[in-house]
């Protein structure tokens, strides 16, 4: 790390550190976010900054105005999970059963980094004309009632209205540290979700005849609903599916009426979602071939997030100014899920990793997740060099 940007952004570790370890020390779950986003809200302040709060119920999003030209916004998610921390850190969670179990806590420290940076090189007249929004977005980790995340949320709210090009991050615990992971096109997968009743008929277990045993049905479904993947999509494409909860049954000698699945269904294409939607629907069909019933119900998840390839060009094309060529890397498509994609469709947009692994990596969603917090920094710069990259390449473009 040499250049001035770097050298700026390396000056902020401590603080970007301290505030990071403050947020995993108090993690808040979706939609919850209120500490979190009064301290968001209170740093952008003191930049100067006009913020708005409360959008999408718990975000915070301030633009940094810096005469007429594109805008370009820079997005953080806030949320924790409901894991037990299992860590003895000494930052771990002091919230019972609530943890930054995936890194949220560093997003929000690195985009206020990120502001910091972009304030200070505004007034020093060295940012390109335009406007950087700061989307601060609560709940990435799920859904309200309605089905609408934290991206959803604040596109309602219209925090997306006017932006030209959106870039979002996200700190990756099992991958190098140090390096920027960049990938044109798809990069995370769609997610759907899926519930499965079970229907068949209790009796004692003495006398299997007498029912219809739900969880052998359910069973069935499992087995048959596993082969939509393996036999009833290209395999070329990609596609999985995972049920990851059964419920059923109230003893051990009682054949049981009900079971209840629920799990999802990942993929990177539209036809490759609806074949294995229509497959598992299919899958269950064999509960009625054996007496019984089953109600599946497929709800709507996560899109895709597809980088737009021009606006991925240009920011991988900053970081490689940044860093230089040998930590910037082309990134593997992973089947997780990300809200951002609602982002992504809004503007074009491109989603980017940052190796944050530890030298025994901590798995994401895991009791004893962490990061190496040494690139915080970077993260923070990486925006920053995007965010003027975008800058002057839009507005050359604009007619």
């Amino acid at each position: 790390m040499s250049n001035d940007l770097l050298d700026d952004a390396l000056a902020l570790a401590p603080d970007l550190v301290a505030l990071r370890r403050d947020l995993h020390r108090h993690p808040e779950l979706s939609f919850q976010e209120v500490r979190t986003a009064g301290i968001v809200a209170a740093g952008l302040r003191d930049l100067g900054l006009e913020v708005r709060t409360q959008v999408g119920r718990t975000g915070v999003v301030a633009d940094i105005e810096n005469g007429p030209g594109p805008t370009v916004a820079l997005r953080a998610d806030m949320d924790a999970l409901p894991i037990q921390q299992e860590s003895d850190q000494e930052y771990r969670s002091t919230v019972p059963g609530v943890m930054h179990a995936c890194g949220h806590d560093a997003h929000t420290a690195g985009l206020l980094g990120a502001a910091r940076l972009l304030v200070q090189e505004r007034d020093r007249g060295q940012l390109p004309p335009g406007r950087i929004r700061l989307l601060f977005q609560p709940s990435e980790e799920g859904m309200d009632p309605e089905g609408k995340s934290g991206a959803m949320r604040m596109l309602d709210d219209r925090a997306m209205d006017g932006v030209d090009a959106v870039i979002g991050l996200h700190v990756w615990s099992s991958l190098p540290a140090g390096i920027l992971y960049f990938r044109e096109g798809p990069l995370l997968a769609g997610s759907d979700e899926v519930l499965v009743e079970v229907h068949g008929k209790s009796s004692h277990a003495a006398r299997p005849h007498q029912g219809i045993d739900a969880v052998v049905l359910a069973a069935q479904g499992v087995m048959a609903a596993q082969t939509v993947v393996s036999r009833g999509i290209s395999p070329l494409d990609e596609g999985v599916l995972t049920l990851g909860i059964i419920r059923g049954g109230v003893a051990p000698n009682v054949l049981a009426d009900r079971v209840h699945l629920h799990g999802t269904l990942r993929y990177f294409r539209d036809e490759v979602r609806q074949r294995l939607q229509e497959g598992v629907k299919g899958a269950f069909q064999v509960a009625r071939s054996m007496g019984g019933d089953a109600t599946v119900t497929i709800r709507h998840g996560y899109p895709p997030v597809v980088n737009d390839p021009r606006i991925t060009a240009l920011v991988r094309e900053a970081a490689v100014e940044l860093v230089g060529a040998d930590r910037v890397q082309e990134a593997e498509l992973t089947m997780g899920a990300e809200d951002f994609a609602f982002l992504g469709r809004a503007a074009p947009g491109t989603f980017f990793l940052v190796g944050a692994g530890l030298p025994e990596p901590r798995e994401h969603h895991h009791p004893r997740f962490d990061i190496d917090e040494s690139v915080l920094p970077l993260g923070a710069a990486a925006l920053v060099a995007g965010a003027r990259k975008l800058l002057r390449s839009l507005a050359a473009a604009a007619p």
